[in-house]
């Protein structure tokens, strides 16, 4: 153990509950995404739809944190709400992101692994999935001799941010980097701009594992705002692109279970009518009454907010009813994630319903 790991307080102790209130046992973590749906419990949540059992990970343990082996010398971390990964290796550890709500139990968790499997416990090589601080805000605690590497725009993102949590990487890459440590090997590859510019995907082919952080969310519907992504046409790409890549076992960067292909097919299928639903409903949603209760006092910015909203409703509603009980939180975000996708189609795709072009 790191002599300067301490017990669990404050903060911690309060995600360790957390974290506990929505694990269950690590058995119904491969269950199929497209199985018959079946409730973690029983009773109901207040205010939304229970949880699916299939969308929730293993327990934590007495520190907030669950440590499992994927598959050799490959491992994953999480605390329920955020992820990372890492690989044991005969020279040291490689670890892909530093979730700050999972900080100092990465070092306990590797440790523990260590241990067991009598590999050298040191950080030699950090990999940033992106620039994002709720992925890499921890990075801080591995020392100034790690090697970091990311993308090269990571490396300007950060540069601007000037975040000592988050220090600069030390080896950058446009297209491809293979990484060889210890016996050990991961491809990093950038397919273009996705959550966010400088996003990469991490492949272990000996593993066939492969991680993505913010674009497959399996067990659960995307974040809100399609994940508060920043190209939406290039993010939905992006999932297909994750499909062509042969993994058995997903790493996306959130919530407490690994993915399985059938997760990467369920949120395709999710999206696709997302889409549909969307389409339809800019073309059948009627603006004229938003007109007439605004347009009046020349409030531009009511008639769009209320037009566009009633579309995100309309929308949403046969989404979120269909996969409610099938994606975790579906009644939680399918009407954010339609109003992102409804922004996107008009101003992406020119699907511009009662605001093109004037006849």
């Amino acid at each position: 153990m790191h002599p300067e790991l301490r017990p669990p307080t404050g903060r911690r102790r309060f995600l360790q509950g957390a974290a506990g209130a929505l694990a269950v046992p690590a058995a119904a973590t491969f269950v199929g995404a497209l199985a018959e749906p079946a409730h973690s419990d029983e009773g109901g949540l207040p205010d939304y739809a229970p949880i699916p059992a299939a969308s929730v990970g293993p327990k934590m343990n007495k520190d907030g944190y669950y440590v499992g082996q994927i598959a050799g010398n490959l491992y994953w971390v999480t605390d329920s709400y955020y992820q990372a990964m890492f690989l044991t290796t005969t020279k040291g550890v490689v670890l892909v992101d530093a979730p700050p709500t999972i900080g100092h139990n990465l070092l306990r968790a590797i440790d523990h692994i260590t241990r067991a499997n009598g590999r050298p416990s040191k950080v030699t090589h950090l990999v940033y999935s992106h620039s994002h601080a709720d992925h890499i805000g921890a990075a801080g605690l591995f020392g100034t001799d790690v090697v970091r590497i990311s993308h090269a725009a990571t490396a300007g993102l950060l540069a601007r941010a000037a975040d000592p949590n988050r220090p600069l990487p030390t080896v950058t890459f446009r297209d491809r980097y293979q990484l060889r440590v210890g016996g050990e090997h991961l491809r990093l590859a950038y397919h273009g701009p996705n959550h966010t510019p400088d996003n990469i995907f991490v492949y272990a082919p000996e593993y066939a594992t492969l991680m993505l952080v913010d674009v497959l969310y399996p067990g659960w519907v995307p974040f809100k705002n399609l994940a508060v992504s920043q190209d939406i046409p290039d993010w939905i790409k992006a999932q297909g692109i994750a499909m062509d890549y042969p993994w058995q076992t997903f790493v996306g960067g959130h919530l407490g279970r690994l993915g399985v292909r059938a997760d990467g097919a369920l949120q395709i299928q999710y999206m696709d009518d997302l889409d549909s639903s969307t389409r339809s409903a800019i073309a059948s949603v009627d603006p004229k009454p938003f007109f007439g209760k605004y347009g009046a006092q020349g409030n531009a910015w009511a008639i769009f907010k209320t037009f566009l909203d009633a579309v995100a409703d309309s929308a949403a509603a046969p989404v979120a009813a269909k996969y409610t009980g099938v994606l975790a939180a579906a009644d939680v975000f399918t009407r954010d994630n339609a109003w992102t996708l409804l922004e996107s189609l008009r101003i992406d795709a020119g699907v511009l319903g009662p605001f093109g072009v004037r006849p």
